[in-house]
């Protein structure tokens, strides 16, 4: 379904678990950041009714989601870390196209949030499924659930909004950088690390 290029091995659910206050830290900030880009939307096209409700729900859902990493990092006594930059998602920025129309910058930036959500998407399947701990790996289930709608929504609207953009060329494109970038992750204890 997420077309993904290159699947996540899953012995990075190993390297994930063998430290889960760095993974849950990472994760809560990813959270945030999925809720800033959400505002980041609404901000910049506050014209399109449609776009501005779906993005604040994905907001609120996505902080909501921050609060229950930060009450797992809480009760299972770890520190929540400082914010770490996140290199594969720099990658994808420096892929993005630059330039052109407003419209133009509206569907890349839709499309770097669907292939970011569909990523995590993956990753949450892979620890739902590897994981030994079981509370977390319910967990992670209900999230993988919740990315692939994030996903699809933005794929969505990026189809919609999109003026000149051959939305499906563009996605193979972000489908392909994606495949050889995510090769040089795996090893670390981050969602996307």
């Amino acid at each position: 379904m997420l077309g993904l290029k290159l699947k996540t091995d899953p012995r990075w659910a190993n390297i994930a678990e063998s430290n889960l206050e760095e993974i849950l830290s990472d994760h809560c900030w990813c959270e945030q950041k999925a809720a800033s880009n959400a505002l980041y939307i609404i901000t910049n096209n506050s014209e399109n009714v449609e776009l501005v409700t779906e993005m604040a729900k994905i907001a609120i859902e996505e902080m909501e989601h921050f609060q229950m990493v930060h009450n797992i990092i809480q009760e299972r006594g770890f520190e929540f870390g400082r914010e770490v930059k996140d290199d594969y998602v720099n990658q994808l920025v420096k892929f993005t196209k630059k330039g052109g129309s407003r419209n133009d910058a509206l569907i890349e930036r839709l499309l770097f949030a669907a292939m970011i959500e569909a990523r995590s998407c993956e990753r949450f399947k892979v620890l739902s499924e590897n994981i030994k701990d079981k509370k977390l790996a319910d967990f992670y289930r209900e999230l993988m659930i919740s990315e692939a709608n994030h996903y699809t929504t933005f794929l969505r609207f990026a189809r919609k909004y999109s003026e000149k953009v051959d939305v499906d060329k563009r996605w193979q494109e972000w489908l392909e950088f994606e495949g050889e970038l995510i090769s040089n992750y795996g090893k670390k204890e981050t969602v996307h690390g």
